[in-house]
């Protein structure tokens, strides 16, 4: 199979979409592809600009988390909630990945420096939490 070598201008559209439904902003995708690109120029692969959109989005927005849990004195609280808000987006990125690039499994595992398998578990649980809030705030 022939890949085709895609420029960050080729794919702009695709990192606008995923920075709009990782944060549910137009305001927040615009700074997020912002910062994005100004880690980037013309000469970056697509995979190494998407490695880039997720380290922005993580330590920008991280994912948010209805965990309400006091911090101990040593931070071990907030070492956790860290690693859950970097997992959770994460999981929520592979999907968008997915379902939005069109991307393959190996690929989205090659962004995430994670084992093929994870990346499937991921991506079926991912589908299953995404449908479900989707179904809750259709509801509410």
């Amino acid at each position: 199979m022939i890949r085709i070598n895609k420029t960050p201008l080729d794919i702009l559209n695709d990192i606008y979409s995923l920075a709009y439904w990782m944060t549910g902003s137009e305001k927040a995708s615009d700074e997020l592809v912002n910062r994005t690109y100004l880690n980037a120029d013309i000469s970056t692969r697509e995979t190494d600009l998407l490695k880039v959109f997720r380290s922005c989005y993580i330590d920008r927005y991280g994912q948010d988390t209805e965990l309400s849990i006091d911090e101990n004195g040593n931070g071990t609280t907030k070492s956790v909630l860290g690693k859950l808000r970097r997992r959770a987006a994460d999981v929520k990125l592979s999907v968008l990945l997915y379902e939005i690039s069109g991307l393959k499994h190996r690929q989205i595992s090659e962004i995430m420096d994670r084992p093929v398998e994870t990346i499937r578990h991921w991506l079926f649980w991912g589908r299953k939490f995404l449908v479900k809030d989707c179904l809750l705030k259709a509801s509410a």
